[in-house]
């Protein structure tokens, strides 16, 4: 059974550059656009000579967990929605905005939306093709989605989420093109606001998800998304704030008649009715069952059980493992430990 990892790793301690990780967090959060641009100051000449290393640390963790889809663990990003946004004409990160997120749950200063967005010069190809020289296992890139990224920017362009959202994917898309064109076989889009607003999600945001993969030049490619149920803002939470458990089963069905090929959920920190699986008819399902904001290390038994009773479900080749979520908040060896237990339980099936 194969296994991959979601995106974020624990960055290396001599990589001093801030992220949504190791922020202070609160109700009034100022955005970290200075800190960001500072910390890459201070790198200097030798900012490319640390990512490089970071990033071959943490690739040669994944492999040597026996992790068979992998990424750079976002190591070069501040949170995987804003560096791309970064890259994206129309967006103004001097401008920051008050602004309520993830469905009430979060407020923050942002950067704002002044224009049109659209792609600008390529840049997570060359990131990928560093990474991929580095590893001896296929390296999946990872892309926020159009509705998450209209959730966690403000605007002051769009009259609609909907037209904001069209615009984003023609932008995600010459990205994607472009990863495709260059070899990358593995690309995932994030969409943890399908969780949040199903709704939404069924009216549009699918459609623009699908929009993100239309026409790719190489078809060879393994178009998948992620969907998580909230994300703790720090290790150990228990009370984080989720969507509604019920929300993977009212979008289902969409996204089995969707373009994507694979579909990843979360199930440690919280358990599904397996039934879910079954909706699924043609679709690979990347299973959730490490917990990524607990410091206790997981069950092997549990996990092979939990495997066991979703294989009623659906059959062991549309099955692969994976954390959660993002790495992030964890320390390194317990990202090592958990990974190591998982791929020792993916090879007993």
């Amino acid at each position: 059974m194969l296994t991959t990892v979601i995106g974020a790793y624990p960055k290396p301690k001599y990589l001093k550059l801030p992220d949504w990780f190791n922020a202070d967090g609160g109700t009034d959060t100022q955005y970290p656009t200075k800190d960001y641009h500072d910390a890459i100051k201070e790198m200097g000449i030798e900012a490319e000579n640390i990512f490089q290393k970071a990033t071959e640390e943490v690739i040669r963790d994944q492999i040597e967990c026996g992790i068979d889809i992998i990424t750079d663990g976002e190591v070069r990003r501040e949170n995987y929605i804003h560096y791309h946004c970064r890259h994206l004409d129309g967006i103004d990160f001097n401008k920051l905005t008050k602004k309520v997120a993830r469905t009430g749950n979060y407020e923050c200063w942002l950067p704002t939306i002044t224009g049109t967005v659209k792609a600008k010069e390529a840049f997570l190809v060359r990131e990928w093709q560093l990474a991929q020289k580095m590893s001896s296992k296929p390296v999946k890139i990872t892309i926020p989605g159009p509705m998450t990224i209209t959730d966690t920017i403000s605007n002051e362009f769009y009259n609609s989420p909907k037209k904001m959202g069209e615009d984003l994917a023609e932008a995600i898309k010459v990205e994607i093109n472009r990863l495709a064109e260059a070899g990358c076989k593995y690309i995932q889009v994030d969409e943890p606001l399908f969780a949040r607003k199903p709704k939404e999600a069924i009216e549009y945001g699918i459609k623009n998800l699908e929009k993100c993969f239309e026409g790719i030049v190489n078809k060879k490619i393994d178009k998948i998304t992620h969907i998580c149920c909230g994300y703790p803002d720090k290790l150990d939470a228990v009370n984080y704030p989720k969507a509604p458990l019920n929300s993977y089963h009212e979008i289902a069905k969409m996204l089995d008649n969707s373009i994507v090929d694979s579909i990843s959920i979360e199930d440690a920190h919280r358990y599904n009715d397996l039934n879910l699986l079954s909706k699924y008819k043609n679709k690979k399902i990347i299973f959730g069952v490490l917990k990524i904001a607990s410091s206790k290390t997981d069950s092997e038994e549990d996990i092979y059980n939990r495997v066991k009773e979703a294989l009623n479900h659906i059959d062991k080749e549309r099955l692969i493992l994976a954390p959660d979520c993002g790495l992030g908040h964890l320390p390194r060896e317990l990202s090592k430990k958990k990974l190591k237990i998982m791929s020792e339980v993916a090879n007993k099936f």
